[in-house]
């Protein structure tokens, strides 16, 4: 793996990053004493679109959905556990 100076990487920083991005990590170094590593973010192959509403029908959510065991829930507060 390539080791470049800090000062050639502020120099070359876009034609590295290019680079690592094609596959090919570096590591910069300060002083000699290899600081850190760049390497290409993975990313993941697209997927197929997700369809909205290709469900409909199908699933049905109580109108109180956002209110279901809230009783519970405040008992369970107010006791302390």
């Amino acid at each position: 793996m390539r080791t470049v100076n800090m000062q050639e990487a502020k120099t070359h920083l876009s034609r590295l990053v290019q680079a690592a991005a094609d596959g090919e990590p570096f590591v910069i170094a300060r002083a000699g004493k290899p600081m850190v590593k760049v390497v290409p973010i993975e990313t993941p192959e697209p997927t197929e679109a997700r369809r909205v509403g290709f469900m409909a029908g199908e699933v049905s959510v109580p109108p109180d959905f956002d209110r279901m065991g809230s009783e519970e829930i405040e008992t369970m507060f107010e006791s302390g556990g």
